[in-house]
């Protein structure tokens, strides 16, 4: 999808043709805008005056936050939330945007969930000049991302307090992972568009007023917050999986330690009671009839001793 929009100085924004936008000149800005890699939206991004190299990071398949001074304009590249589910390790899409005094070309490969909400505050008239719209784009993103890494906080406070419960370490331990990871992939994308953020902010172009430097200066705020928020998840699931690792190591050793108390009880037992049992004459008291209940006490009264010397040796504590 292709959407091609200009802001006029004082009225609402009204569509253009890619050939009236390529050749406008009058009060306000042009907004280019391509969704997708269709056909229709290169066409249009090759009938633009951009340069090369900007060209050439706009249309890019993989691209980091950035951002670079190109001539007269500003090449900045971001990172948000998705408009719809990702299958892939990336979590966040990015949005390329070519920026210059009256027009900006945008690029997004995939929908972003902060585009929609862009476009609400241009035609509600609040958007007027380039300065505005990427100061938009840096809020509208901080803003859907901050919960997110929030929630991540919030779920590893939850496994923190399922800790004390044994039924519940084997499903933590994959709940764990999966904090991490994502915490991981956030972080890979979050730290860089507060830096391309705070260049941003630094730059002397007339398009950018006080204004919209304070309102990307809040947005790279925003950022290095979460980055911060980002570290102690991953640091906090680390700690966490090696806690987990010594409860669960911890409960198998209580496991074998009862285990082997049992095996030693039973081993003299097993010892008489296959003495015993065995098909030869002269057993001692083979005929008598009390022989019987004579072994069982005899054993029962090994299996005492033997759990009496446990409990005084100490070895049956936790």
């Amino acid at each position: 999808m292709t959407c091609t929009a200009v802001l006029a100085g004082d009225g609402p924004i009204r569509c253009l043709s890619a050939e009236e936008a390529a050749a406008y000149s009058g009060p306000g800005f042009v907004w280019i805008h391509i969704e997708g890699t269709d056909e229709e939206g290169l066409a249009l991004l090759a009938g633009q005056a951009i340069p090369d190299v900007a060209s050439n990071a706009l249309i890019a398949t993989e691209t980091r936050p950035r951002c670079d001074v190109i001539d007269e304009g500003a090449l900045i590249n971001l990172r948000g939330p998705a408009a719809e589910k990702l299958e892939d390790t990336d979590r966040l899409v990015s949005i390329r945007m070519w920026i210059r005094a009256r027009k900006v070309n945008s690029v997004t490969r995939r929908p972003l969930l902060a585009t929609d909400l862009v476009r609400a505050q241009m035609e509600h008239g609040t958007i007027s000049d380039p300065g505005d719209l990427v100061a938009a784009f840096a809020r509208a993103i901080s803003k859907q991302l901050d919960p997110q890494v929030a929630g991540l906080g919030d779920s590893l406070d939850d496994c923190e307090s399922e800790l004390d419960d044994s039924r519940a370490l084997y499903g933590l331990r994959t709940t764990i992972a999966r904090i991490r990871s994502e915490a991981i992939a956030f972080r890979r994308f979050v730290a860089p568009n507060r830096d391309a953020l705070v260049t941003l902010a630094e730059l002397a172009f007339q398009w950018l007023s006080e204004e919209d430097r304070l309102h990307i200066r809040e947005a790279a705020d925003r950022f290095a917050r979460m980055t911060e928020e980002l570290e102690a998840v991953r640091e906090r699931s680390a700690l966490l999986h090696e806690q987990l690792t010594d409860l669960r190591g911890e409960q198998m050793e209580n496991r074998s330690l009862v285990i082997s108390i049992v095996a030693f009880i039973f081993l003299p037992l097993t010892f008489v009671t296959g003495l015993l049992g065995m098909n030869v004459e002269g057993i001692p008291y083979a005929g008598e009839r009390w022989a019987f209940w004579g072994v069982v006490g005899f054993c029962v009264l090994i299996g005492a001793l033997v759990l009496a010397w446990f409990m005084w040796r100490h070895w049956l504590r936790r």
